[in-house]
């Protein structure tokens, strides 16, 4: 069984991207999609179902090639993490870990991260969301492609529980602030690190990525947001 493919509607929360996939990632892709992949069209996740059993849920948004997620999952094992990625060969590359690991509290979704968030999540399931160095899109002109908007920002804060964490981070000055404009001025969230303050790095991201490293070298602080659903 492959990962099913859908078509496109609209403007998406991450570019589609292609990339060639090895032979070992192919492998993955077919044995193991059936255990840890999840389809969109199942609608509404029932995740002690999917997990077999009752335990915090952790969702994160472009796990890129699921390096950090994989760590992130094996750390924390009292937890579930789904992830949701729209490239193949990262997704064969976090199943390849899953394999090796034998890291059984991931589930994935090959979809958009605002489709599965409309019709996949239940309202106020969540204990957490993730999203790490989405793209910048720095040219004046495409910043209406960020994903952090406003609209973006209250669909993920209704699938938080009270208390439940938005957790982000970049390595764009100007898409820091932007993430902090947007997540301060919701009447829905409240800033864990105190108004205007950017969060200290967390355990949530135990190790850094391709993105992190690229962006350290090019001289880029790394900014990291933490914001709580009130109660």
């Amino acid at each position: 069984m492959m990962i099913p493919t859908y078509p496109l509607r609209r403007v998406r929360s991450f570019a589609k991207r292609d990339g060639r996939m090895t032979a070992a990632q192919k492998r993955v892709l077919t044995e193991l999609w059936p255990q840890y992949g999840l389809d969109k069209s199942s609608g509404l996740a029932d995740f002690p179902k999917i997990f077999g059993r009752v335990a915090p849920v952790v969702l994160e948004i472009g796990f890129g090639s699921g390096h950090s997620l994989l760590e992130i999952a094996k750390n924390t094992p009292a937890h579930d993490f789904i992830g949701i990625e729209m490239y193949q060969p990262g997704i064969g590359t976090l199943l390849l870990g899953i394999e090796a690991e034998q890291v059984s509290n991931i589930r994935i979704y090959y979809a958009d991260a605002v489709e599965v968030l409309e019709e996949c999540i239940p309202l106020a399931s969540l204990d957490g969301i993730q999203l790490f160095f989405p793209d910048p899109w720095p040219k004046r002109k495409h910043h209406k492609r960020r994903i952090i908007q406003p609209d973006f920002v209250d669909l993920i804060v209704s699938k938080l529980k009270p208390a439940g964490v938005l957790h982000l981070a970049t390595d764009w000055e100007h898409y820091a602030l932007h993430m902090m404009q947007v997540l301060s001025n919701s009447d829905k969230l409240i800033n864990l690190s105190g108004a205007g303050h950017f969060a200290q790095r967390s355990d949530q991201r135990p190790i850094t990525t391709k993105f992190e490293n690229r962006g350290t070298r090019s001289g880029r602080p790394i900014r990291e947001l933490q914001f709580a659903r009130c109660e």
